[in-house]
């Protein structure tokens, strides 16, 4: 069963910043375990591009994708190639991915600038960005555990940065195999990093349990897209260090997608 779901707002660029710690902890955290981040400090623009880049690449023939394929945990993973929830017995997650790791490790993999120009300087970028917009927010939620705000670094978490960023394409089920099976653009799972900055293109299909993860029968709540801010807005997952919940979450396959 679904029903919708209304997820709190936080304001990175607040001014409170001990108000905005307080929100994460009790409404965003403890109550709920996802909250809308706004005013992050990535610009609408190269969201935009990101997006564009990122559809233009899974535009490519199989073939020419797969000359990419994952290798180190950077590359792309083709179409029910990963299953998240693997008590599932579909074939896997209709979805396809492309994982971009550190910039200063050399392991990751890169289109052609011929074949897509412009594409490694928009990902770098971006990767630049979401990593700043992810470390503010660590800040305060240190605040919000009632920790320093330089927690995480003086315990040397942040000593090597490991942001990942994941590209994912979910094709509506007129452009995958038809099957009388449910599959899931992203099958049921919780997030093992300790955030998860989700941007999205406005298009439906996001999921999650809401409250109690071992009740039945679940509870599936719709994350709708918000309007009415300036800027993009962001979708955060947490893991709970014994304090918040650590929902499992999923995505429904939808009849269309870029």
């Amino acid at each position: 069963m679904s029903n919708a779901l209304q997820l709190p707002i936080i304001d990175l660029a607040s001014p409170d910043r001990f108000s905005t710690a307080n929100s994460i902890r009790k409404q965003a955290c403890i109550d709920h375990g996802f909250f809308y981040l706004v005013n992050h400090g990535v610009d609408e623009e190269l969201v935009k591009k990101v997006f564009e880049q990122s559809s233009n690449f899974f535009s490519f023939p199989i073939e020419e994708k797969m000359k990419l394929a994952i290798k180190n945990h950077r590359g792309y993973t083709a179409l029910y190639a990963e299953k998240l929830d693997t008590t599932l017995t579909t074939k896997g997650d209709s979805k396809e991915t492309f994982y971009l790791g550190p910039l200063a490790d050399g392991l990751n993999q890169w289109p052609l600038e011929e074949d897509l120009p412009s594409w490694r300087s928009a990902m770098e970028t971006y990767h630049q960005k979401v990593l700043s917009a992810g470390t503010k927010l660590l800040s305060l939620i240190a605040l919000s555990l009632k920790l320093d705000e330089d927690f995480f670094w003086k315990v040397g978490a942040l000593n090597e940065q490991v942001g990942v960023i994941r590209l994912l394409h979910y094709p509506g089920s007129g452009d995958s195999d038809s099957s009388s099976e449910e599959i899931y653009g992203a099958s049921a799972h919780s997030d093992y990093g300790m955030i998860t900055l989700l941007m999205t293109d406005g298009v439906p299909g996001l999921q999650q349990i809401c409250r109690e993860k071992s009740k039945q029968p679940q509870v599936w709540e719709d994350v709708p897209s918000i309007s009415g801010w300036h800027s993009s807005w962001i979708l955060v997952k947490t893991v709970s260090w014994n304090v918040w919940k650590a929902v499992a979450v999923r995505l429904a396959r939808q009849d269309s997608h870029p």
